[in-house]
């Protein structure tokens, strides 16, 4: 993929996303997404409970996943078919995927629960059906796991339902990241946002590279977040300080439940603390030109200025007996204090009073 390709993709990116009424851009409030994934258990029941979690959370959204294990791979007892490591070590990937899928015939129960809810509902989907079925069901977005960010033809069909792309980059380089957006771009997306994203279960706070959020920003000129798959809400905020503006995380009622995503996966308490650290350090890192050196603008006050300390009278000579720099911070900033000095009052002053410039004759008056 060349290096011009991607400058033209940058150019003509849209700089921000809508998910129904939420705009997602550089300077926007974090868009929490929480991840449902597997963690239902198999239990429509719990599925429901973990909506409420995710609502009394504060976050924007919940996710689910939408494939069959058949739709996914095959049914294969080769060695080619069974996991090597992590979590999930020695499970044959049909017997993984099948534990894991959410049933379609749950998807519309989901998706008007979480509508009543007042929480953004939409998926990942694995294959051209899955995509059809989410648009059915008016899903918002569409969101391309990090796996599937090399499934061209996937992220095409997704673009020509004209809604906004979110796509993890996984284990992806440059060159297939800048086709994924190509694709999106050209075949019709709403535009799209990328998901910096360590595709380790669990991963771990040394290998998270969080400064590709940056990197990636400045190669794509679109919005970038953080699809976070370590434990707890750290690594979340500092990508925050980097401008990440999505974080998405798996959510559990309880790790001890077991669950093919529970070991990587927030319970409640825990996501609910993810979501006030990343809405707070967002809050704490925008920048505010009418803010100086941090000191807002209701705290000015407790600043020093320069009052009259001494009754004056008009044509009085200003010394250091008769002004002093005191608090608050009413009257002229004590860098003009022995400018003052020497230069005679205006008009009468009355001791306490704050000084200001037309209470002092100057050499254009």
């Amino acid at each position: 993929f060349l290096k011009r390709d991607i400058i033209q993709i940058f150019y003509n990116m849209k700089k921000e996303i809508v998910i129904n009424d939420k705009k997602i851009g550089f300077n926007t409030e974090p868009y929490i997404i929480a991840e449902l994934s597997g963690n239902h258990n198999g239990d429509i029941n719990r599925a429901i409970n973990l909506i409420d979690a995710a609502v009394a959370s504060g976050a924007n959204a919940i996710k689910l996943q939408t494939y069959t294990a058949d739709t996914l791979t095959i049914d294969s007892n080769r060695s080619e078919f069974i996991v090597k490591g992590g979590p999930w070590s020695g499970q044959k990937l049909y017997d993984l995927y099948k534990q894991a899928s959410t049933p379609w015939d749950w998807h519309p129960t989901i998706f008007q629960y979480a509508q009543k809810k007042n929480i953004h509902c939409f998926s990942s989907p694995f294959d051209d059906s899955a995509v059809d079925f989410l648009d059915s069901l008016s899903a918002p977005a569409y969101k391309i796991a990090s796996f599937e960010i090399v499934d061209i033809p996937l992220i095409k069909k997704a673009s020509s339902k004209n809604k906004p792309l979110i796509m993890s980059t996984g284990v992806a380089d440059y060159n297939e990241i800048g086709e994924a957006c190509d694709a999106a771009s050209k075949f019709g997306a709403d535009g799209y946002a990328l998901l910096h994203c360590i595709s380790d279960y669990p991963s771990h706070a040394k290998d998270m590279k969080l400064k590709t959020i940056q990197e990636l920003k400045s190669h794509f000129n679109v919005p970038i977040g953080l699809s976070d798959h370590t434990i707890g809400s750290t690594v979340a905020v500092a990508a925050i300080t980097l401008g990440a503006t999505i974080i998405e995380k798996h959510i559990t009622l309880s790790r001890l439940d077991g669950g093919p995503d529970s070991t990587f996966s927030s319970e409640p308490d825990e996501f609910k603390k993810l979501v006030q650290d990343c809405k707070n350090i967002f809050k704490a890192n925008t920048s505010d030109s009418n803010n100086v050196s941090g000191t807002s603008k209701s705290n000015a006050i407790f600043r020093r200025s320069i009052f009259v300390v001494k009754d004056m009278k008009k044509g009085e000579v200003f010394n250091k007996d008769n002004i002093r720099s005191i608090r608050p911070g009413l009257g002229l900033k004590p860098k003009f204090f022995d400018e003052i000095l020497g230069k005679k009052a205006s008009m009468d002053l009355e001791r306490g009073e704050p000084l200001s410039w037309e209470k002092i004759i100057t050499c254009k008056q």
